[in-house]
């Protein structure tokens, strides 16, 4: 088993070491991922063994050792839950529940959609494909929830892709911002690459890959400055709608790695919800339409902002 070590130099006082740890890493770990490296020493301010919690002053030295075990050759079937919404011989629609990561990586080989889908359909392991991404058309970042496409075959898996690649799918997502933007309708084209300073991050990058999101403000009736918004994206950008929503000044809520530093709403995932995809079938070239309402959790979240 090898290791990979991050260093880093606090900026901010203040802060939580937990919070400024996630804030630099992106989504590479989840917080009891992190909580178990800091519970076993190896997370270290100054050199030094510390707490989660503890308060840092700016300026500490921050290292992060992190375990890396082999990636496994194949991927273990595992009898999950999954919320399938429309199945048939070549496509299955799957509403995702935010905390589930899509395909295995290092340090995250169970509790995946692949290992669930595994389990359910055998027969996409035998697709042309790495066994980690069976299935797999898109993604959906851990924390976010709503609808995913996934292939039975490697023809609808073909078709589908072509689909994604020509951007001929439409998908559409509910997002809580922390500010509302500044008009009710907007387009962001902003290029996105790895955050060259912080290269677990992406970020808007002048010579990075082109990234297109429009929003409209639904909802802004709170007794804060937040907003829902109904986001739809004409590219497909690892964390793009989180990236472009920070970019333009409105954070989505519940993003610790790209919102605020200190967040004003208690949630424990970023407020992201996958809520309408269309596409063209496969085989038939009907045009399919699929739609998930919010989580009880995220709707109880709304629900509170309006009458507090």
């Amino acid at each position: 088993m090898s290791e990979e070590v991050i260093e880093f130099q606090s900026s901010q006082a203040g802060e939580r070491l937990d919070k400024t740890i996630l804030a630099h890493i992106g989504d590479r770990l989840s917080r009891t991922q992190l909580q178990g490296l800091i519970d076993g020493g190896l997370v270290t301010v100054d050199g030094k063994s510390v707490k989660a919690g503890i308060k840092l002053k700016g300026g500490e030295q921050i290292a992060l050792t992190i375990p890396q075990r082999d990636e496994p050759e194949s991927v273990q079937p595992e009898a999950l839950p999954l919320n399938v919404i429309y199945e048939d011989d070549d496509l299955a629609v799957i509403d995702k529940p935010a905390g589930m990561i899509v395909h295995p990586g290092l340090n995250n080989e169970t509790g995946t959609l692949v290992g669930a889908l595994l389990a359910h359909w055998p027969e996409i392991a035998a697709m042309n494909v790495e066994e980690k991404r069976a299935g797999i058309v898109h993604r959906l970042d851990k924390d976010t929830s709503g609808l995913i496409v996934i292939a039975k075959n490697d023809r609808a898996r073909r078709q589908l892709a072509e689909q994604f690649q020509n951007r001929t799918v439409d998908k559409t997502y509910l997002a809580l911002v922390e500010r509302r933007p500044r008009t009710v309708t907007g387009r962001i084209d902003a290029p996105i690459a790895r955050d060259p300073k912080q290269r677990k991050r992406m970020a808007v990058v002048r010579h990075g890959k082109p990234a297109v999101t429009e929003f409209q403000v639904i909802d802004d009736n709170f007794n804060g400055d937040q907003a829902l918004l109904k986001v739809n994206i004409h590219t497909g950008r690892t964390h793009q709608i989180r990236v472009h929503m920070a970019f333009i000044g409105s954070p989505i809520v519940g993003d610790m790695v790209y919102g605020f530093r200190k967040q004003r709403i208690r949630l424990k995932r970023q407020f992201l919800h996958a809520a309408e995809l269309s596409f063209d079938h496969p085989t038939s070239g009907e045009r399919l339409h699929f739609e998930s309402p919010l989580p009880v959790g995220l709707q109880n979240i709304l629900d509170k902002l309006r009458s507090s």
